[in-house]
């Protein structure tokens, strides 16, 4: 079974930063791209950024404006996002998943993810 633990949102103010991880567990992690997506209130859930098995190829959304970094570390199967310059649009739960490599740019979590709790990011202004 796949399972993700999503950690490191909190409140902050806009211009902020915040760093989330995630570790997961359940599948080969280093076999696919892995991905943040987040839900905002009432809205569905929309991917944020991939990044490639090998960390070779990133992925983002174009409203993000460079302001997010994805990173992975296959050696312990973890994923980061690193947020900079947070803004109120960014209020969101946060989570990760593996992505489907063949929809890539789209971002698009596998069919067989499994949601984890997330964490949640809010940005006041």
């Amino acid at each position: 079974q796949v399972t993700a633990v999503e950690s490191g949102g909190e409140l902050v103010q806009a211009g902020g930063s915040l760093r989330l991880s995630c570790t997961a567990s359940g599948f080969r992690f280093a076999d696919y791209a892995m991905g943040w997506f987040r839900q905002k209130e009432g809205k569905e859930r929309e991917g944020v950024s991939c990044v490639s098995w090998n960390s070779q190829h990133h992925y983002y959304i174009d409203s993000l404006k460079g302001r997010f970094t994805i990173s992975r570390d296959n050696a312990i199967d973890a994923l980061y996002l690193q947020m900079d310059n947070l803004q109120p649009e960014d209020t969101a739960m946060y989570y990760c998943a593996p992505c489907q490599s063949s929809k890539l740019p789209d971002l698009v979590p596998v069919e067989f993810v499994t949601w984890g709790q997330g964490t949640q990011v809010t940005v006041s202004s």
